[in-house]
């Protein structure tokens, strides 16, 4: 009977998950005949059934984008770089959706020595740094037990050589992995949904206003209490907004 069930969950499984392939290409097409709104509905619901993908996510936010839904395609590449920080299409893609926001926020001044450190963890998700680290300690491995069989000098050289790289690789790796995943812990962000939304003071609807934020603009998160989130933008400005207002991603 056991056994039974674990057939029938495999074979389900394989359905659902050909059910999805085809809604996806159908999706694509109805996508390629300009049919944007149809396209839309297929691709969410691909993502209500709990399938989710680099490119599921930026085809998505192509649909939008052809649109002029500002918010939902920046959403869409977002979330599509968080799976894949080195998808370029969408990284290329989410530029050009972020050219029709209206809000002009710049980034906080950083060191160029931080801005290459940053640039190099951003490079993989924590999952392919850390799948790097397994890949270097196999390299290494292979490394050391060659050079231990090997007779020749020239070859120890070569191996051990490779060993030591294969250290340094895995444990920087390794090192990027953790502070990659730390980075995904700590830093919580949302889109701006909201065609325009007040950032108050205080977390209550009496405060004052702070300033205002428009449609598709990419905040942190760093609180919330009383139905509101306290956000902070790329140039270290602060307030409250409304939970509905945005769209964590």
């Amino acid at each position: 009977m056991k056994k039974l069930l674990i057939v029938f969950l495999l074979v389900s499984d394989c359905l659902f998950a050909q059910d999805n392939k085809s809604l996806f290409q159908q999706a694509s097409q109805d996508y390629a005949n300009g049919n944007y709104e149809a396209a839309i509905n297929k691709y969410e619901s691909i993502l209500k059934s709990g399938e989710v993908s680099a490119s599921l996510y930026y085809n998505l936010g192509n649909a939008h984008y052809k649109l002029d839904h500002i918010a939902p395609s920046i959403y869409n590449y977002e979330k599509a770089l968080q799976l894949d920080p080195g998808y370029k299409d969408a990284e290329n893609n989410l530029a050009f959706a972020q050219n029709m926001t209206l809000d002009a926020i710049d980034d906080l001044p950083k060191s160029s020595l931080s801005k290459i450190f940053n640039g190099i963890i951003s490079k993989l998700s924590f999952n392919g740094w850390a799948w790097l680290a397994v890949v270097f300690s196999i390299v290494l491995s292979v490394c050391f037990l060659l050079y231990y069989l090997s007779a020749s000098v020239l070859k120890k050289r070569i191996f051990f050589t490779g060993f030591v790289v294969g250290i340094i690789v895995m444990i920087a790796s390794v090192s990027f992995a953790y502070m990659q995943y730390g980075i995904q812990q700590s830093k919580k962000y949302a889109i701006v949904f909201a065609e325009e939304s007040t950032v108050r003071s205080e977390p209550n609807p009496q405060s004052s206003n702070a300033f205002l934020l428009h449609e598709g603009t990419k905040i942190k998160i760093l609180d919330n209490f009383n139905g509101f989130y306290k956000i902070e933008l790329a140039d270290g400005r602060q307030g409250w907004v409304k939970e509905n207002d945005l769209k964590t991603l």
